[in-house]
């Protein structure tokens, strides 16, 4: 915001600048030599211009004492007004002023999106797996040289701010999105947008990075949904490569890092039906409707059943898990719709 409007100041100070020397030059011809309004401001734009045109009248001593003083003055004002106006248009500046405004006016129509809070190795990954799922997404980059080298399918969607602040996580439009990722590498800074955040939308589900041991509990009180410590989850991984490597490969498939084959998708108490609410899973005929297959079920309480029998009952805030091809989980979509 502050950039912002320093850049419109540099912009509109010049020409504040020939307006002011031009009334100037119009008030002291009408009082100094008796002229009209028109013949003044006549007057005084060819002294600014210095086009060498005759004067509308003779002028006497205080006149011309007072076209020499106007002269020196608006010469000096008109020479830095040209440089001022031309290094702002040639510098990229009006450029990076229209970027702003398009970025600003297209957030604004934006309702269920993502916020990724910094676009380093973490935030880059999470933006390129959104971009597969055609996830709507806002990046927020307080390094202008990452923004300016940063190339999604969503680029007129980069604010080169700081996520930090409470005006840019509401310009990001924070009031209506779906969730929030921030990957800064000071776990303090990411314990205090998640506090902002937390507090700004309480319904967000937020996902938060952390680099120190005992820090994913304070971010959690702060109100982050899930905390992921990439250094953890990263050995924890590898590990899983030596002892089942096919096993891992293929999760890692399915969640979709490699590709758009399988989707997993969930199911929440809300999405489903009224007719089908409080019915079973059986009841649902996923698999005979849609061809997809459900894989797991999470409880009112927040137990995970790994392939739940067909008789367990659909209540709220219970949610399905169901895996399928893409064309499946869209035919599914249809039929809960």
């Amino acid at each position: 915001m502050f950039n912002e409007l320093k850049s419109y100041g540099r912009f509109l100070l010049p020409l504040y600048l020939l307006m002011g020397i031009t009334v100037l030059g119009t008030v002291g011809y009408q009082l100094i030599c008796g002229y009209g309004l028109v013949d003044a401001f006549y007057m005084t734009i060819i002294t600014i211009a210095t086009v060498g045109f005759e004067e509308v009248h003779p002028l006497d001593m205080w006149g011309k004492i007072f076209t020499a003083l106007l002269v020196m003055i608006s010469f000096g004002i008109f020479a830095y007004s040209i440089s001022a106006v031309t290094r702002f248009v040639f510098d990229g500046e009006f450029n990076q002023l229209y970027k702003n405004r398009k970025v600003n006016a297209t957030i604004q129509k934006l309702n269920d999106h993502v916020i990724i809070c910094g676009y380093g190795r973490n935030g880059r990954q999470a933006a390129q797996v959104l971009k597969k799922h055609k996830k709507r997404f806002v990046v927020i980059e307080k390094s202008e040289e990452l923004t300016n080298r940063m190339q999604h399918q969503y680029s007129d969607l980069v604010m080169n701010a700081d996520a930090t602040l409470d005006e840019v996580l509401l310009k990001a439009g924070i009031l209506r999105a779906k969730a929030l990722v921030t990957t800064l590498p000071i776990d303090a800074d990411n314990l205090f947008i998640v506090l902002t955040a937390r507090n700004l939308n309480p319904n967000l589900t937020i996902i938060s990075r952390a680099s120190e041991d005992n820090s994913d509990t304070k971010l959690k009180i702060a109100g982050a949904n899930n905390v992921i410590m990439p250094d953890k989850v990263g050995g924890a991984h590898m590990a899983s490569l030596v002892i089942k490597p096919d096993v891992v490969e293929f999760i890692d498939h399915i969640v979709g890092q490699e590709g758009d084959a399988v989707n997993m998708e969930e199911i929440t108490f809300e999405n489903i039906p009224e007719r089908l609410r409080h019915k079973t899973l059986k009841d649902l005929e996923i698999r005979n409707k849609s061809g997809a297959n459900i894989i797991g079920f999470k409880t009112a309480a927040g137990e995970y059943i790994i392939n739940p029998d067909a008789d367990t009952r659909i209540i709220p805030s219970a949610k399905i898990f169901v895996l399928g091809t893409p064309e499946q989980i869209q035919k599914l979509k249809e039929l809960l719709t």
